[in-house]
């Protein structure tokens, strides 16, 4: 399903897939922007059909405030990537963990999100967390994510197995089907740990970090457009100083999201 967001009306149909800033100042900058619309609360499908989430109402804020037209295009999370570095994506608006061979192809825009990473485990679980823990182990996680790499990576004698979100990973944890999953420690914090379902699970003890090092989660842009990434980080820092950020985010998230919201926003 596609779903897709206008904030202006044009009269020229065709969509810039490049070369934006090669415009004059007399036209208005055209962008394509991708994102999976399945991972709430930054994004979802709501029952009317319209895509709503923290990272939508965020890029749309940005759009406004780069003077763009954008739309939105929803598609499964393992296709932004390839989506973008063949020029069909102008920006990813999902938020990706900036890891080397990412970072070799396209360019990160500021951090929108700092979050952790975590196992989801039963309360009873007291193997700890080393590779030897999950020798044998079904481990869920989503597919072509930075989770999946880093569970490969980490833990070699896992089993694991892979969603394409974390809804289906969620249902086979309930089920039995596998014994535990790996990922972003909030979402499963908020959508899983935090409900009645999510009673007799716990989240690990220890954070993990994907990326090697405490990093945020971010955009992207197409390799070597500079530009446009100028105008993004500028549109994204200008919505944290001014509290648009936090009231944004505090619509979808209890929680801060990132250590630069001033404290007269909360």
């Amino acid at each position: 399903m596609k779903v897709f967001f206008v904030l202006k009306t044009a009269g020229i149909a065709a969509l810039l897939m490049s070369g934006f800033a090669h415009l004059s100042s007399a036209e208005q900058m055209k962008l394509r922007l991708g994102n999976e619309g399945t991972y709430p609360p930054f994004s979802f499908i709501t029952t009317a059909g319209e895509l709503s989430g923290m990272e939508p109402d965020l890029a749309r804020e940005m759009c406004k405030r780069m003077d763009a037209e954008c739309e939105i295009v929803t598609m499964d999370f393992k296709a932004l990537l390839p989506s973008l570095i063949s020029g069909k994506l102008d920006i990813i608006v999902s938020q990706l963990t900036p890891l080397p061979e990412r970072l070799e192809k396209t360019e990160f825009t500021t951090p929108i999100l700092l979050a952790p990473d975590s196992f989801i485990v039963s309360k009873d679980w007291d193997k700890g967390y080393d590779a030897s823990a999950f020798k044998g182990v079904k481990v869920g996680v989503q597919r072509g994510s930075s989770h999946a790499k880093y569970l490969k990576e980490h833990w070699p004698d896992a089993v694991p197995v892979y969603y394409e979100n974390p809804d289906q990973q969620q249902l086979d944890l309930l089920a039995g089907r596998v014994t535990a999953v790996f990922g972003a420690k909030l979402i499963w914090a908020m959508n899983f740990i935090d409900k009645p379902e999510g009673k007799d699970w716990k989240l690990s003890e220890q954070d993990f970090w994907v990326a090697g090092k405490v990093v945020g989660n971010s955009w992207a842009v197409q390799k070597g457009q500079l530009d446009l990434l100028e105008k993004v980080n500028s549109a994204i820092t200008s919505m944290v100083a001014d509290c648009t950020y936090t009231n944004i985010r505090k619509k979808y998230l209890s929680v801060q999201g990132l250590a630069e919201e001033p404290a007269k926003c909360m």
